[in-house]
């Protein structure tokens, strides 16, 4: 599933868990082995990939099919991939590894097309044909083989010819863009505009909503070519008897030509005779798209534009013989030996063309006559055919280099043009990068619906959200009723807090926080250890599975869903250490300090970028590429509609290089102001007024699409070389301190970048931290060094379930995706959102739990860190989230169990609900490693004490990410020493053969400190006598 929705690291990872999970699987493990390196091809890490196969190709127990999808990925990787050498070495690896791929399935259509795409791509014009044809034979109804024979007729001058192949391609997939593309190329080069029209608008109306940068430049050719042509169009002479014949028919004709009815009325039989297999592929056939009514009405009478004078029908096209052709064929084989060199080469033409004819024929009956089949009478084999057909690329074919320049044609002296027409097709290098890409999501979501039977699955949903997700229920609900294992290991990943069995709901009965360690080991000892411990969860022992929270039912105004923002401004030293202040803070979702800075006297231009250059400048910056758009506002990539996902690519820099860019930038808008202030100088002008206005306007649109570098997460924790920085920072308040025994952070014990850290950001105008919560629901403290603004916006923790579940609505994950919110959505939901400018010297406190995203007005610098209140409102909102996290497979960098050790060893807790809570984390926890003990005991395997070393950060499972505390799990992988938890540890090996047990606390001190912590009296001040003035 990670997979179909894109998560490619989260997929790795859980093929890697399956793959070393000695449980029984659906998939061999050759065949995980297979998606793990699939994976690291679709992330383009190509080498990792290519040696991933290779390997693979070593195993001896490899099935035929697998090897012919290896071959075939390798081959068009060789095809595609500059990296792999020159293109002549390229190639002939490449045919020779999708031969070896026909070799071990010669069934496979797809390594027949691919080896079709390589030939045609070094001219070998007769052997593509070939691939093409036997292509064709195997696969039912491929779009892409009769676009790709439609370029190659294209290429050896034969348009009447492609204009038949691209019309098969349209009427097997009405959708398919490329073929419309061509089609259209083609009619505009045989100087018919407006069947050329007709085509490049239905090119436009099948390009999906997700489209790569390329696509969208080849849409913006088309649609001013659209323009162009109906401008013409509007404007051109009525038709004469006198007019110069067509060279080909018109599409309406095409479309209704014999072999197009056929073939039109042999995909509605295969689709009415088998629906399960059609889901998400091709629509039902029907005419073709009628030509739009902006097309001149003169052409033909209204009311009568798609009818059509059977009278009138052109004759067959040669792809189909005529009789006159059939006879000369029988006649020309029947003298074979008396035929000159001419009579040769046409007995030659005909019999090719009349072997595509029998070819095309067959397949059609073949696609009529297929029987549905079901998921369980598969074989194996066929089950992983559909598993990895999406790796197969949908390639779309180049048009011939020989017909690029349209300007050139005969229908209009235009000086645009099209870009070279390679480039309205995919390109072999598109080819890899969709190579389960760009079609994954609905193409392995339909093959996994086909491996089960239509009976066993309920396609309908009640739920009315996006089809996606309404695909991946039905999977899901496919697997729970097809499997039984898989039924029970769903239901365990989905519901970890729902595993307690009657006896186990008496055994946590019989724990509680008023038991002293030794009652805690007495229970224990009586726990039945022929299973292992269950799961820990450090809440409440009643408490029910964390889950993001319904929306308050209030209904609220629209002067509600904006409220204003909490803020205070200091006027002094006095004000910024008061109580209050800390009070303030705490009682609200969020809040601005105004005039911290100036209160406290602090020196922000230690954090200034000039300072930062002098102090380190070759200091690592990471940069992440954005957008430029208006902070209100959140586009896709073609400015099209509005959206959630926020674009972000990462990479790295340093100080001293992002510092360039950062006044480039700077002194780049102000060449560009001083020039729009002198279009703006004639202020008495109307004229000028109005250029201006709309040359403004042209910037703005163009503005949107601007890229920008946003410097983020610097990392500033090493005193040695930001000793002055820090410092500085020792000026706040204890509060807001990076270091306090009031801030929960500080008793980690060590580093947690950014969190007990100092991270600084360096921004230009447009620099966007995308929507989130701080990590495990911290509050976070942020200040703006200047010189320009922040804006920022935030919504209270008691929404944030309607957000996260918008984030779904939308196809973005929550916690593992960037997201910016489209503010009219979340007043649609009734969620309301402060809104509000951040100043230099401006301090803004993010309370525990906050939703917020932020975007950089001007140029400016910003430095953050984590907080920790020792509330327990902190402490609650902190443990749910890090229970959340394991349901939702995120890893916690907070780790909780190790912090509320430490908390219980160093600070005297007054708080009782606070003390309550901490309590239950040591219970739990300790229970926990007491019978972990005892069941590793009883597996006969030895406990060695190893202890932790200062500083020593926390340990997580290396497979499952989750906090590992006390008993560690030891194996050595890929020459490094792994910790694992006890699930883990276990699914490897079920009575733990080859760990290492390793024990970082004696069982004793964990006692002493469960036993020591109590609750404290809060101190009471003594009352001052009242005084007389």
């Amino acid at each position: 599933m990670q997979k179909v929705l894109g998560d490619y690291k989260s997929a790795i990872k859980h093929y890697q868990l399956s793959l070393i999970d000695e449980a029984p699987c659906t998939l061999t493990k050759q065949k995980i082995r297979f998606h793990i390196a699939h994976l690291y091809e679709v992330q383009k890490k190509y080498k990792v990939a290519k040696e991933a196969y290779e390997q693979l190709l070593k195993e001896r127990e490899l099935t035929l099919e697998l090897k012919s999808v290896i071959y075939r990925q390798l081959g068009w990787m060789y095809h595609c991939v500059e990296i792999f050498g020159e293109r002549k070495h390229r190639q002939s690896h490449a045919i020779l590894y999708l031969q070896k791929s026909i070799e071990a399935n010669t069934k496979s259509g797809q390594s027949l097309y691919l080896l079709g795409r390589c030939y045609a791509g070094i001219s070998k014009v007769h052997d593509a044909f070939i691939s093409y044809r036997n292509s064709v034979e195997k696969s039912e109804g491929n779009a892409d083989t009769w676009c790709s024979i439609g370029v190659l007729y294209q290429q050896q001058n034969q348009p009447t010819d492609a204009l038949q192949a691209y019309i098969c391609a349209v009427q097997l997939d009405k959708n398919h863009r490329a073929a419309w593309t061509n089609l259209g190329i083609l009619y505009e080069t045989c100087g018919q505009p407006r069947d050329a029209f007709a085509c490049y608008l239905n090119a436009i109306k099948t390009t999906g909503k997700k489209q790569h940068r390329e696509k969208q430049d080849i849409n913006k050719v088309l649609l001013q070519r659209i323009k162009f042509l109906d401008t013409q169009l509007t404007q051109a002479p009525m038709p004469s008897i006198t007019s110069r014949r067509r060279q080909l028919c018109s599409i309406e004709e095409a479309w209704n030509l014999p072999i197009s009815l056929e073939m039109s009325s042999r995909q509605q039989h295969l689709h009415s005779s088998n629906p399960h297999r059609q889901i998400g592929k091709t629509s039902a056939q029907g005419p073709p798209p009628p030509y739009p009514n902006s097309t001149p009405a003169k052409r033909s009478k209204e009311g009568n534009q798609t009818q059509f004078q059977t009278g009138n029908r052109p004759t067959q096209p040669p792809l189909f013989l005529t009789q006159q052709q059939m006879q000369m064929l029988q006649y020309l084989q029947q003298n074979q030996n008396n035929l000159n060199s001419q009579e040769r080469i046409l007995l030659q033409d005909l019999s090719n063309q009349y072997q595509f004819m029998q070819q095309y024929q067959q397949n059609c009956f073949q696609a009529s006559n297929q029987e549905s089949i079901t998921g369980k009478n598969r074989e194996i084999s066929e089950q992983f055919e559909n598993e990895v057909r999406v790796m197969s690329p949908p390639a779309y074919p180049l048009v011939a280099k020989s017909t690029n320049d349209i300007s050139e044609n005969k229908t209009e002296p235009s000086k645009e043009s099209f870009p070279e027409q390679s480039d309205l097709g995919v390109s072999d290098q598109e080819l890899q990068d969709i190579l389960c890409q760009k079609d994954l999501t609905s193409t392995l979501t339909d093959d996994i619906l086909k491996t089960f039977d239509g009976d066993s699955i309920d396609l309908k949903d009640a739920d009315s959200r996006d089809s996606l997700s309404n695909k991946l229920s039905s999977v899901k609900g496919a697997f729970l009723l097809d499997n039984d294992f898989i039924k029970e290991e769903i239901l365990k990943n989905e519901s970890l807090y729902e595993y307690y069995s009657d006896e186990a709901a008496k055994e946590h009965s019989m724990f509680s926080i008023r038991m002293d360690s030794k009652e805690i080991m007495a229970a224990v000892k009586n726990l039945p250890l022929n299973e292992p411990p269950p799961p820990c969860s450090i809440l409440n022992i009643n408490a029910p599975a964390p889950a993001p929270p319904d929306c308050p039912p209030q209904r609220l105004t629209r002067e509600q869903l904006l409220p204003p923002t909490p803020s205070v401004h200091l006027e002094n030293k006095k004000h910024a250490f008061s109580p209050q202040l800390q009070e303030f803070c705490l009682k609200h979702p969020i809040a601005v300090v105004r005039g911290l800075a100036g209160a406290l006297k602090l020196d922000l231009g230690l954090f200034s970028t000039k300072t930062l250059v002098e102090a380190n400048p070759d200091h690592s910056v990471e940069v992440r590429t954005q957008v430029h758009q208006s902070p209100d506002e959140n586009w896709d990539t073609i400015q099209a509609k509005r959206v959630w996902a926020c674009i972000s690519h990462r990479s790295h820099t340093t100080i001293a290089k992002y510092a360039q860019y950062q006044a480039s930038s700077f002194q780049e808008s102000i060449k560009e102001e001083r020039e729009k202030g002198i279009q703006m100088s004639d202020s008495d002008s109307k004229d000028s007024l109005s250029n201006a206005s709309l040359s403004g306007k042209r910037k703005k649109n163009k503005g949107g699409n601007k890229m920008l570098r946003f410097g983020t997460n610097v990392d500033l924790s090493d005193e040695r070389k930001w000793r002055p920085q820090l410092a500085e920072l020792q000026k706040l308040p204890a509060f807001a301190r990076v270091i306090s025994a009031a801030n929960m952070l500080s008793h980690v014990g060590h580093v947690i970048l950014g969190m007990n850290t100092v991270q600084l950001y360096m921004k230009v105008p447009g620099s966007r931290t995308p929507g989130h919560q701080e990590n495990n629901n911290f509050c976070s403290i942020n200040i703006n060094i200047g010189p320009g603004d922040c804006e920022w916006f935030a919504v209270p923790d008691a929404y944030w379930g309607g957000i996260q579940s918008l984030c779904d609505k939308n196809s973005i994950s929550y916690l593992h995706g960037s997201w910016w919110p489209v503010l009219e959505d979340l007043y649609k939901e009734n969620i309301p959102v402060y809104r509000f400018i951040q100043r230099p010297g401006d301090l803004v406190w993010v309370n525990a739990g906050c939703v917020h995203w932020v975007q950089s007005v001007g140029w400016c610098n910003n430095i953050a860190w984590n907080v920790g209140p020792l509330t327990a409102r902190q402490y609650s909102l902190a443990i749910e989230r890090y229970e959340w996290n394991k349901l939702q497979n995120f890893k916690s960098i907070v780790p909780m169990i190790h912090l509320s050790w430490n908390l219980a060893r160093n600070i005297r807790v007054t708080d009782s609900k606070l003390f309550e809570l901490i309590k239950m984390c040591l219970l739990q926890t300790l229970k926990n490693v007491m019978h972990t003990l005892e069941y590793v005991k009883s597996k006969s395997v030895v406990v060695r004490f190893h202890g932790r070393g200062k500083n020593e950060a926390s340990h997580y499972c290396g497979q499952c990410e989750i906090e590992v505390f006390d008993v560690l799990f030891i194996r050595e992988q890929e020459k490094r020493h792994v910790v694992h938890c006890m699930p883990c540890a276990r699914k490897q090996a079920p009575n733990l053969q080859g760990f290492v047990c390793l024990e970082e606390y004696r069982l004793s001190e964990l006692c002493q400190i469960y036993d020591a912590f109590t609750l404290h009296k809060p101190q009471t001040l003594p009352q001052s006598s009242p005084t007389n003035h």
